[in-house]
């Protein structure tokens, strides 16, 4: 009788720790050659541990998803693992080479070590340890390792869209292993203020669009949207404003700064949870636009969404907690730390977007979003706590016991 928390234990922590490292050190920026060539490394590794398939999936130009698939027994639920293999850019103030895997006693190092590489890695070593004891499931188990999910999850979009479906997935964005049971849609908006100008000798008669924009950027901090369908939806909520330029006329002309700014020009980011809408999210931002011509007579306010053609927009996810992947995720979690796995709309988490929405949406899929990784998260030395890894290896391989049984 095959013992899952035994073999759980009795994982090869240097190994696992080996093929994270390994991973770390290609270089695989965004849309970059060096997407595909750790594609292409993905591929191979899921070749020399006895996949039934392992191939690469093209998604646009040259740009390719590694999949992989070991296929089970007959009579088992099917568990789908999804994360991206590209990167931010390394910034300053690295200590450590970004690119050189190191291991010390706590941390695993390196860019994209965090947003996702553990997590990919994580559910790879599962899998493998699982085969390398002669373990075989009932059900299905379809590994995606892809790519372009900074560019809207091109990647798992292209993956659901050739029809790789299972009964449930596990989406390993890092989550500091909590389980988010949802997550928000994000939007990008423009907001356009016109003021009224004059020369400073008699702003007294001007409207300063500058002004009113620096009044307006903290009442968007604080709105939330009037659809929320609960308090926990309510809680994903968020307006956050990231670039702000004011100054004469459309075309922003600085070189008379004597004047008053009759124009600003602010893009933004809205977040909202599933049941809402971006049409809702954008009138509650215009009721705070009139709120505000109202207190600056002459002052005209505009606001409009912005998404590009080419791109698809995340979608907000959400699964029950009661839901068979979140039982026994949260059942796994608690086999191997001893404490019950935080669960729900949890932020920073809630806040982002990530693959699960496309997996949700477009593929009609129940899963969970949980990996390691998140506290040390795009930032300088990013890192991922030992422990945190090889305890997410160990919760996936015993998920992967109970939802797609042990043959």
């Amino acid at each position: 009788m095959t013992d899952p928390l035994a073999l759980a234990r009795s994982i090869d922590e240097e190994a696992c720790l080996a093929t994270l490292s390994e991973m770390v050190r290609h270089k695989s920026y965004t849309e970059t050659p060096g997407e595909r060539v750790l594609a292409e490394h993905m591929v191979r590794l899921m070749q020399d541990m006895g996949l039934d398939e392992a191939y690469l999936m093209p998604v646009e130009g040259e740009r390719v998803n590694a999949i992989g698939i070991w296929r089970g027994t007959g009579g088992g639920k099917s568990l789908l693992f999804n994360g991206h293999l590209d990167t931010n850019p390394a910034t300053e103030g690295w200590t450590v080479d970004p690119w050189g895997g190191l291991v010390d006693d706590t941390f695993i190092y390196g860019i994209g070590v965090s947003n996702m590489k553990a997590g990919d890695a994580a559910y790879l070593c599962a899998l493998r340890s699982l085969i390398e004891r002669g373990v075989r499931l009932k059900g299905d188990v379809i590994l995606t390792f892809v790519i372009g999910e900074l560019q809207g999850g091109v990647g798992t979009y292209a993956a659901v869209k050739s029809g790789l479906r299972a009964d449930y997935f596990i989406n390993s964005e890092p989550s500091d292993l909590q389980a988010i049971t949802m997550h928000a849609e994000a939007f990008t908006f423009v907001i356009e203020l016109e003021g009224v100008t004059r020369h400073l000798s008699k702003r007294e008669e001007a409207v300063d669009a500058i002004l009113a924009a620096c009044e307006l950027v903290p009442e968007l901090s604080d709105l939330t949207f009037s659809d929320a369908p609960s308090e926990e939806h309510r809680s994903i909520n968020r307006v956050h404003v990231g670039v702000m330029h004011g100054a004469l006329g459309r075309d922003l002309h600085e070189w008379r700064p004597p004047q008053v700014a009759d124009f600003v020009r602010l893009k933004g980011s809205g977040r909202y949870g599933p049941g809402q809408t971006q049409d809702n999210a954008l009138a509650d931002i215009r009721k705070v636009l009139d709120g505000l011509c109202a207190r600056h007579p002459g002052l005209k306010a505009e606001v409009r969404a912005e998404a590009r053609a080419d791109r698809p927009i995340m979608p907000a996810f959400e699964v029950a907690k009661d839901s068979p992947i979140v039982t026994a995720l949260n059942a796994a979690y608690k086999a191997v730390r001893g404490t019950d796995q935080p669960t729900g709309a949890i932020t920073p988490p809630g806040f982002f977007g990530t693959d699960a929405g496309h997996l949700f949406k477009h593929g009609g899929m129940t899963g969970v979003v949980c990996g390691p990784g998140g506290r040390y998260n795009t930032m300088p030395d990013e890192r991922v706590d030992i422990a945190d890894y090889l305890d997410c290896i160990r919760i996936y391989l015993l998920t992967l016991c109970h939802i797609c049984e042990v043959a």
